[in-house]
């Protein structure tokens, strides 16, 4: 499990906390800076972005990774270093480019000592099994010509290897490190803004308010609130430690057990990832590695997001009927009308990043026009403080005046001045000290989420440029098309169990990043499309963070459920019963997925076949429907859901014709019963 961030921080001592501080200060404002204005080469950003991760990294985490130990000078001292190794590239840039696939004493020094910086970084925050994985191949790419048959290359020498690691476009500042960032550093600063200023209060609020009083509200609240929280926040295991700290004793009060309430909000929390538009950050490194718009990825995830949450909260509404238990009295839920307008201005960046995004502007555009918003909501309601009657006339005048040059399309930049001015027309007011203080712990927040996923990030393009170098992807992807020659289905199963089993030691990120350079290209040699290929990896990169005997999610969860997370993970894998099945669906039926060319009437169809599996295969696993259900009607609802799924000639007919007798039969046996409602 990946170490906690707060708490090496909070044993550093007053001092500690002020260098962290304004190192992350530092990291944040660097990454804004350069996002907005770009006063660097791309090759320089990256290399500094891994800097500052690197120092921040060894100002807070400790030699023997022990939870809550402070750091010594010397592990201080070498992060500083880092960061003036990072700088390196910036001085030396010209001379480095110059000098291209020629490197000097001074560069192997440099490059060798930044890698393995990397790799300690990355175990002091992840553990080993990442970094034994890199390590693995980074040996592959130096010794790989002794190995045997189609597996051996030609042979690198030391200096090609760093060349390609350290300073090259293919290593630790590839594709990965240019992702976070650009795109990834914002987004998570985006979440933090949003974070500080209240966000999570008004989903908490809004999902009690509708779904409180229902049949197991308080399990339902998690999911609409896990759910909600993904719009904004793509880590699982973020939202797990966030909403679950509510939303997990809620349940277990209202009569859930602990290992299904914490499954529920491990499998809520995990599915924020599939969830546009934000998403995990997985869907960034996609959209660049496959090179099609952001949007088109968003697009692809929504369907099946949405089958996904579905299938968490029908089977949290089947748990209830099975048990009995009921919702909160609904005196005790919050107005979700009220919440919504006691707090509506939080959803102006959101709405503002979903509108750019659709609209075809680029991530990083659409995450900075989103955060600037969020900062002057902030700002503005301290603004709005301060200011008197006559203030407030001129600033509606202005404001008239910006609509205006917006409709004269003078550009989005009028459009998003008069909408930020209008606003703090009608903010509610807040101290501007409380302001300030607000801004600062978002920024630092900021720079500390980012650490896990920026140092995974460097740390796989260890693989990435491996397998460049060498192409030792070609025979193991040769091996799966082989197989699907034969069985694409057998081609399915092994790339899932790869996912999974990868999944077992490392993050979504570097799972997603492995099997896409290995399997994904495998898949799409067999005619699966492009998108669908690349989202089935990711998305059981995602399932490995649910399922035994690792499962970070579940395990996140387990010290608030207060229980086994081997427990937990067990339920989270019946619950997530549809993060198993879409992606096959999705393979045989694109357009689950809004790909191919058959139309709006396929996808519905499609949609509906995988919405009463869904059904189906939840009352299988639950044992209950409109009552309990018997072994014989459970078996006939699992293979019914099995035709539905199964793309050959005749299946969906028959598995239409028998959702139709069991579901005919239950509800028939069930009139006869003791009346449940459903």
């Amino acid at each position: 499990m990946t170490t906690s961030v707060s708490e090496p921080l909070a044993a550093g001592g007053r001092t500690m906390l002020r260098v962290v501080f304004w190192a992350a200060i530092a990291f944040s404002t660097f990454q804004i800076v350069t996002s907005a204005f770009s006063p660097l080469s791309s090759t320089v950003v990256r290399a500094l972005h891994v800097g500052f991760l690197l120092l921040l990294t060894f100002l807070l985490f400790p030699l023997r990774g022990g939870e809550g130990k402070p750091t010594h000078l010397l592990t201080k001292l070498i992060g500083f270093a880092a960061l003036g190794l990072a700088c390196y590239h910036w001085l030396f840039e010209a001379d480095l480019v110059q000098r291209a696939g020629e490197l000097t004493t001074a560069d192997m020094a440099v490059g060798i000592v930044t890698l393995v910086l990397v790799f300690e970084a990355a175990r002091r925050i992840m553990g080993l099994a990442l970094p034994l994985i890199c390590l693995g191949f980074l040996a592959y790419a130096l010794f790989g010509e002794h190995l045997p048959g189609a597996f051996a290359h030609r042979g690198y020498g030391l200096d090609q290897v760093i060349g390609q690691l350290a300073f090259g476009t293919e290593g630790i500042y590839g594709t990965p490190t240019y992702v976070s960032s650009s795109y990834i550093f914002l987004f998570i600063l985006f979440g933090a803004f949003l974070e500080q200023a209240g966000m999570i209060q008004l989903f908490t609020d809004f999902s009690l308010g509708t779904v409180g009083h229902t049949k197991g509200g308080p399990a339902k609240v998690a999911v609409v609130s896990s759910g909600l929280m993904g719009t904004i926040n793509g880590s699982g295991v973020a939202n797990v430690v966030t909403t679950g700290q509510f939303t997990i004793p809620l349940m277990k009060r209202f009569g859930y057990q602990p290992a299904f309430a914490g499954a529920v909000e491990a499998t809520s929390s995990m599915g924020g990832q599939i969830m546009p538009p934000v998403m995990g950050a997985v869907a960034f490194i996609m959209a660049e590695t496959i090179n099609v718009p952001y949007v088109e990825i968003a697009k692809a995830a929504a369907i099946p997001a949405l089958l996904y949450f579905f299938t968490v909260f029908w089977m949290v509404h089947l748990e209830a009927g099975k048990r009995g238990l009921v919702g909160l009295p609904k005196a005790e839920c919050p107005d979700p009308w009220a919440a919504l307008k006691a707090r509506w201005f939080l959803l102006l960046p959101l709405i503002a990043l979903v509108y750019l995004l659709f609209a075809g502007f680029t991530p990083m555009f659409s995450g900075m026009v989103g955060l600037a918003l969020t900062v002057v909501l902030i700002f503005g309601s301290a603004v709005a403080g301060w200011l008197n009657g006559t203030s407030l006339r001129l600033l509606f005048w202005i404001a008239l005046g910006l609509a205006c040059s917006a409709f004269a399309k003078v550009g989005i930049v009028s459009v998003m001045a008069a909408i930020a001015v209008l606003v703090v027309l009608l903010l509610p007011r807040r101290d501007g000290r409380a302001t300030l203080a607000l801004a600062v712990r978002a920024l630092v927040d900021g720079a500390l989420h980012a650490l896990p996923v920026g140092v995974a990030c460097a740390l796989v393009g260890v693989i990435i440029g491996s397998l460049t170098l060498t192409g030792g992807a070609t025979a193991f992807a040769g091996y799966i098309i082989q197989l699907g020659g034969h069985s694409m289905f057998l081609s399915l199963v092994l790339t899932m169990l790869t996912c999974l089993v990868l999944g077992m030691g490392i993050p979504t990120i570097p799972n997603y990043i492995i099997t896409s350079s290995i399997a994904a290209p495998a898949l799409l040699e067999l005619g699966v499309p492009l998108i669908v290929s690349h989202m089935f990896v990711f998305y059981f990169g995602i399932m490995a963070d649910l399922t035994p005997p690792v499962a970070l999610a579940a395990f996140a969860a387990a010290p608030i459920a207060k229980t086994s997370g081997l427990r937990i993970g067990i339920r989270a894998v019946q619950i997530a019963a549809a993060g198993f099945v879409v992606p096959y669906m999705a393979v045989y039926a694109p357009e689950l997925m809004l790909q191919g060319d058959k139309g709006l009437a396929a996808t519905l169809y499609v949609v509906f076949k995988a919405a009463l599996a869904v059904l189906l295969w939840g009352s299988t696993v639950i044992g209950h429907f409109r009552s309990p259900m018997n072994l014989v009607e459970r078996a006939l609802a699992f293979i019914a859901a099995a035709l539905l799924v199964i793309a050959a000639p005749i299946t969906d007919e028959l598995g239409f014709l028998l959702a139709a007798a069991v579901i005919g039969g239950h509800l028939w046996r069930a009139r006869r019963m003791a009346p449940v409602t459903l």
